[in-house]
């Protein structure tokens, strides 16, 4: 039976009063100046970028860990992503994009209030003026309320905090880690989002940072790094062998966060335009290229090729086109993906194994190599290969910047050069201030006898719960079972206790 049309509905959908009630300024309430467009896609990228997070990373670090470290590690990055949504609403979103209080941070404030969430979104610091003093540009207004730019900052912020926490898992002690995330995010985060993204100095100086690679990556991995040597090293055992507890689960995880690259790249040139569509397509090329050279050099080197490279080398692929996705050319992202394949994979393979200062903090997921190094990569290139014709189209920029390959002279890789310098400086700084001052009223490192237990000293639970597992921490009962294990446990006890001091304990029932 042939189906029927109501043609009555189709062309009421389609008159020309419909399209006026679409836009209608009356209820239900809709400003001139919304582009529903352009809030749903920002909307979607902001839901595309946390689940990068949550539960991306949530199940990539609890399944990349040995078993033991399953929960913490899961939990340090649930943490984070809860407490920094807080601290972002009540302070820190003004602090990174509101009015200019420093020439490299923005005046405190709440964004909470219904006249704020719902004016047209604005970045005030973001005006452009001539060197006389007249504006050139206007601030940043995207089409949509405020309330979608906070939500969708937010969750750069929190991937942010939780990539850092990959420099540390293992042994930092979980009350030490729940008082340091949001003040990081408040003394380090805010200043390189400001100062690059926000209206700051280096934003108004020409420093081109497309969508993270300085603000998230770079600034992650050296905190990371900087709060891996603060916080101390794992157990020897731990270090020499800290196998994944789920392969499989942790390539889900990578999946999530690859995929909500989309997101992450898509989303910043708050449009759902030409430039969102060609960031997504580079993002995606440069994170297959790294991949693919990241496993081509294991089995070159290492003869076999490996899950846990293959995810390596698509997060320095992803991290390095972060700064530049939506100008450059579509091959360019292809030789940065070359290139973010093989330096940091030179740097984590080679390098780490025979330096000093590399060797002496334990960085357990090498985030310096996957994020400082190809963040910084990513922002040189991007400084060498960025075509006028994209930074013109990217709203967010300001006028006349191009690379140093198409007219930008040397002059923007040594801006380049100077915005990343800025970042490392400051959040060395910023990352060993906040440590030494938390480690003076919480010890920054958990004690080694509950590095022995990990996830049940820590959280008195256990990731699975098979025969004999997950029962939860008592430092009474585990005293008591010590105390009374009958000869066989002792038995049990010794012959799991290796010559670096990690043991399990199989009891008797």
């Amino acid at each position: 039976m042939p189906r029927t049309i109501n043609t009555h509905l189709l062309f009421t959908a389609m008159s020309p009063t419909s399209e006026i009630l679409a836009y209608d300024s009356h209820p239900p309430m809709l400003p001139k100046w919304l582009n529903k467009g352009d809030n749903a896609w920002q909307m979607i990228a902001a839901t595309l970028v946390g689940l990068q997070s949550m539960p991306g990373l949530v199940i990539l670090y609890g399944s990349i860990v040995k078993k033991k470290w399953a929960v913490n590690s899961a939990f340090m990055a649930l943490y984070a992503f809860a407490s920094s949504l807080l601290v972002w609403v009540l302070v820190g979103y003004r602090m990174a994009f509101g009015e200019e209080l420093l020439p490299f941070w923005g005046k405190a404030g709440p964004a909470l209030s219904q006249p704020y969430l719902v004016r047209r979104s604005r970045l005030p610091a973001t005006a452009h003026y001539f060197n006389n003093g007249t504006l050139e540009t206007a601030m940043v207004e995207p089409f949509f309320p405020q309330a979608a730019m906070v939500i969708f900052e937010f969750t750069y912020a929190a991937i942010t905090l939780i990539l850092l926490a990959g420099s540390v898992l293992g042994r930092m002690n979980i009350k030490a880690w729940m008082a340091f995330s949001p003040l990081w995010l408040v003394f380090s985060y805010t200043v390189g989002a400001f100062s690059l993204w926000g209206g700051g100095f280096l934003y108004q100086w020409g420093v081109m940072d497309y969508s993270g690679g300085y603000v998230i990556h770079l600034s992650s991995g050296i905190s990371g790094f900087t709060a891996a040597y603060w916080v101390g090293p794992r157990l020897k055992c731990d270090k020499e062998r800290f196998s994944p507890n789920n392969i499989l689960l942790m390539i889900t995880g990578a999946g999530l966060l690859w995929m909500g690259w989309s997101g992450f790249n898509g989303g910043e040139p708050f449009s759902a335009g030409i430039t969102a569509a060609i960031a997504v397509l580079n993002t995606h090329i440069c994170a297959a290229t790294s991949l693919l050279m990241w496993t081509f050099l294991d089995v070159i080197f290492f003869e076999k090729p490996s899950v846990i490279g293959a995810i390596q080398g698509m997060m320095t692929g992803l991290v390095c086109i972060t700064a530049g996705s939506g100008v450059v050319h579509s091959w360019a992202a292809l030789l940065m993906g070359i290139v973010s394949g093989s330096i940091p994979w030179f740097t984590m393979m080679i390098l780490h194994k025979k330096s000093a200062i590399l060797q002496k903090v334990d960085d357990t997921l090498g985030v310096f190599h996957t994020h400082a190094i190809a963040g910084l990569i990513g922002g040189l290139m991007t400084g060498l290969l960025a075509i006028p014709e994209l930074c013109d189209d990217d709203t967010t920029s300001i006028p006349g910047q191009k690379g140093t390959a198409y007219g930008g002279g040397i002059v923007q890789m040594f801006k380049q050069l100077i915005g990343a310098i800025f970042i490392i400086v400051w959040n060395v700084f910023t990352t060993t201030v906040l440590l030494l001052i938390i480690g003076m009223i919480i010890p920054l490192r958990m004690p080694d006898d509950e590095l022995l237990i990990g996830d049940d000293a820590a959280h008195g639970e256990e990731a699975y719960a098979l025969w004999g597992d997950g029962e939860k921490f008592d430092a009474t009962r585990h005293e008591t079972i010590v105390h009374h294990a009958s000869v066989n446990a002792e038995d049990s006890v010794n012959s799991h206790h290796n010559q670096n001091g990690c043991h399990g304990v199989t009891i008797q029932l």
